[in-house]
């Protein structure tokens, strides 16, 4: 299961993780982040222990989504030892998330 990732969990669940975090940024009201939310899901179930997979709620967590400059969601930050790694905007296939997090945890 998908991590929900807040401004009170973002430093703690995030930047001080052991493992790479993948944060998706999203909003309820987008439609191109309701696509990528079960494919999050899935993929979190198959990198769970590896990647550390997880959601943001950009209105629940105004904070977090200013301080990582967040101007469109869907926006996926993958954060490797406290700091940005690499980001994707927009939604991506299952296979394009996969191979992303295959790269990165290589």
């Amino acid at each position: 299961m998908a991590y929900k990732f807040t401004d009170d969990n973002f430093k703690e669940e995030v930047l001080e993780s052991e493992i790479p975090v993948l944060v998706d940024f999203f909003a309820t009201w987008c439609g191109p982040c309701k696509m990528m939310g079960p494919i999050i899901e899935e993929v979190a179930k198959e990198y769970e222990g590896k990647v550390k997979i997880g959601k943001l709620d950009i209105d629940e967590s105004p904070k977090t989504t200013q301080e990582n400059r967040i101007v469109s969601v869907p926006t996926m930050i993958l954060f490797k030892n406290g700091a940005k790694d690499d980001m994707r905007i927009g939604a991506i296939p299952r296979e394009e998330l996969k191979q992303w997090i295959e790269e990165a945890i290589s």
